[in-house]
């Protein structure tokens, strides 16, 4: 890709997807976005296919004939089985559908012990489920994972991923293969195509003349492997050095660690993802915005945080989940929530529910070291709590490394990037 052409990056949700393109200093120079209204399950992929249209369409003409490379994320775990010429054959598996618990004893039997893939909703999980129902379709079938199958529209090849992606599909991320163990798989799931796995950022190869045309964008203009929506946020973040974490505060609580070493602990929901020859050390607690909001709405919280001292504990120790269980860094699926004793003075409420969801974080990040992650020595802030700074005071009391906002918060940003640098390092 010429230095001097702009870059590309699409996020993709379940239902909406945002476009964000950069110059070559990684400045932006123009941000699009687009809702999906999902109806028919059978229609959810169309509909991902037009939204990807259509943000290539709102894009500035100047913008779109100067773009060199573009890339994208999807969800993670949101999967489908296609034909030979990628039209799916089923309907879509979102990252959170849990059909594939009724396969987790089966999954147990087959994969090492603490293996991302012993999840209801793992991709390999929704693929037994699949392969259970029976695979009846003449001819070859595939599995790509949502950002697999959106790119293949765009550059035409077909069973193509990334290895972050492809992680919950059981891809051995260290070996850079699939596992020997995945030979005891059903015979029904053997005989399922699964992706080649690149690198994420990689080039893969050059727009289809037709996109191309219909667009005005070169045909030049280089795909690459894309990543997860996770990842892409985090890459959005500052955070580039082992040790540097990204704390995303929306409606749960997600942590990610950069890390020289990996750390995986499936049964207390603790993975890895490779990061180029480093590791992303990451959990998630039912913890977050979502348990604010049982209490609050956003202009209540706004106006009781100024109301807060920081810098003067509360003297309240709760521990705020939305409802029974919590997957991390207490891993226990009867945890009940601890909100009492309430104070009379909403204002104290919010401080202690503000000061356990920080306590949980640090909590979260000493666990993550404690089983060998790099030591923590700087947090970046994503999500929607990363605009309210009585809170960023209260984690900054109680975490002990110095937190700030993240440079950069939305996964289109974070895959542009991926696809500028074409790398998993800064330039």
């Amino acid at each position: 890709m010429n230095s001097e052409h702009y870059a590309l990056g699409i996020d993709f949700g379940t239902s909406g997807a945002r476009a964000i393109a950069l110059d070559p200093s990684g400045a932006i120079l123009a941000s699009r976005r687009v809702t999906v209204a999902l109806g028919d399950p059978a229609q959810w992929a169309e509909q991902w296919r037009q939204s990807l249209v259509q943000l290539l369409g709102q894009l500035p003409l100047t913008v779109r004939q100067g773009l060199g490379a573009i890339a994208l994320n999807g969800t993670s775990g949101t999967v489908l089985l296609c034909d030979a010429q990628g039209q799916p054959v089923t309907e879509p598996l979102l990252y959170n559908d849990s059909r594939g618990q009724v396969v987790i004893d089966d999954l147990r039997a087959i994969a090492p012990p603490d293996h991302p893939v012993i999840s209801a909703t793992s991709s390999l999980a929704k693929l037994l489920w699949w392969g259970d129902r029976g695979l009846t379709q003449d001819g070859p079938l595939y599995l790509l994972h949502q950002a697999d199958w959106l790119a293949f529209h765009l550059h035409g090849i077909l069973g193509l991923s990334d290895y972050h992606n492809a992680l919950k599909l059981g891809y051995d991320v260290a070996g850079d293969r699939y596992p020997d163990w995945f030979q005891t798989l059903p015979a029904a799931v053997q005989s399922v195509r699964l992706p080649q796995v690149l690198t994420p950022g990689c080039p893969i190869a050059c727009l289809t003349p037709a996109i191309a045309q219909e667009f005005s964008i070169p045909e030049s203009c280089e795909v690459c492997a894309g990543t997860t929506d996770s990842i892409a946020a985090f890459l959005a973040s500052d955070a580039a050095e082992p040790g540097q974490a990204v704390t995303s505060l929306g409606s749960t609580l997600v942590l990610k660690l950069l890390s020289q070493t990996r750390v995986d602990r499936a049964a207390e929901g603790i993975y890895s993802h490779r990061f180029g020859d480093r590791w992303l050390v990451g959990g998630a607690s039912n913890t977050g915005g979502a348990v604010l909001r049982q209490f609050f709405d956003d202009q209540a919280i706004a106006h009781l945080s100024q109301q807060i001292d920081a810098a003067v504990p509360s003297q309240l120790d709760y521990y705020p989940l939305p409802g029974p269980g919590e997957r991390f860094p207490v891993a226990d699926p009867h945890l009940l929530p601890r909100l009492t004793p309430r104070p009379p003075e909403d204002a104290l409420f919010l401080q202690g529910i503000l000061e356990g969801i920080a306590r949980i974080e640090a909590l979260g990040y000493q666990r993550l070291v404690d089983l060998g992650a790099s030591p923590l020595t700087q947090v970046y802030t994503a999500g929607g709590g990363a605009q309210n700074p009585t809170w960023t005071a209260i984690r900054d009391r109680l975490l002990p490394v110095p937190v700030s906002p993240a440079a950069q918060t939305e996964a289109a940003y974070g895959v542009a990037r991926l696809a500028q640098r074409r790398s998993l390092h800064p330039a």
